[in-house]
């Protein structure tokens, strides 16, 4: 068995803010809006990839952002959310993985907690400090830099690590990261190669186990170590490259 474990935003599907041409197709509604959207080239491919390699959505989104996605296909067998710490097996919590996840991040919990504090703290933040399913924390920041300095200066960063998106920071405990969840999906599947594909901090770890990957150019000093990465030229669009590739394999 091989499998395909592919990040989503910006890797599969890009926000209605980004320009990917007028031959699309809507994936995703939010309060009756269309917010997010396919090329039809990758639609179409990723319904073919679908049927030679068992395809597992892996995301730093929560259940109920992940589930608001239609790829046009069955609901997957499997998908990694909350950035690896939950399994959804046929759209539903695989208890065990999950408690197994909660395990594996005991020794972080006081640095959330410290975290929380920390936000509480901070003039910047101006957003719910939201702690996800007991797994890590999510704000906003008007200032992200700077609030992720003083996350830094206070914070023990042997047992957590902080990144920000935009103006979205998080709080990450060091186990919870989709390079882990990548392997311990492999052992539990007895999978014979791992294709991954993802574009920002949060699929670096996930790249590096993989089998084969696919990563944009803005990833390049990240992964050149590994020999195995295909890296996507800018100026090409991710999602078509990396599908295209794939059904080359």
């Amino acid at each position: 068995m091989n499998i395909f474990n592919s990040d989503i935003d910006n890797t599969l599907i890009y926000s209605y803010k980004h320009e990917i041409g007028s031959n699309k197709k809507c994936v995703e509604l939010y309060q009756g809006r269309e917010i997010s959207f396919m090329t039809q080239y990758s639609y179409e491919r990723l319904h073919k990839i679908c049927e030679k390699e068992l395809f597992v959505p892996t995301t730093t989104r929560t259940i109920e952002q992940y589930k608001r996605i239609d790829f046009g296909i069955d609901e997957p067998d499997y998908a990694l959310v909350c950035n690896g710490g939950i399994l959804l097996k046929k759209g539903l919590i695989d208890d065990a993985w999950y408690h197994k996840s909660l395990d594996m991040i005991s020794n972080a919990q006081s640095e959330l907690k410290k975290a929380i504090e920390i936000l509480k703290m901070d003039s910047n933040i101006n957003f719910e400090i939201r702690n996800i399913n007991q797994l890590f924390l999510f704000t906003k920041s008007k200032s992200p830099k700077e609030t992720l300095a003083g996350l830094n200066e206070k914070l023990n960063l042997n047992k957590v690590e902080t990144f920000t998106n935009g103006l979205k920071v998080y709080v990450m405990p060091k186990n919870l990261n989709k390079g882990n969840a990548v392997l311990r999906l492999k052992e539990k599947l007895k999978a014979k190669r791992i294709i991954a594909a993802g574009d920002s901090e949060f699929d670096i770890s996930m790249l590096r186990v993989a089998d084969i990957a696919f990563a944009p150019e803005l990833l390049k000093k990240q992964m050149q170590a590994k020999t195995n990465t295909n890296i996507v030229p800018e100026g090409i669009l991710f999602s078509d490259a990396v599908l295209k590739h794939i059904l080359e394999l």
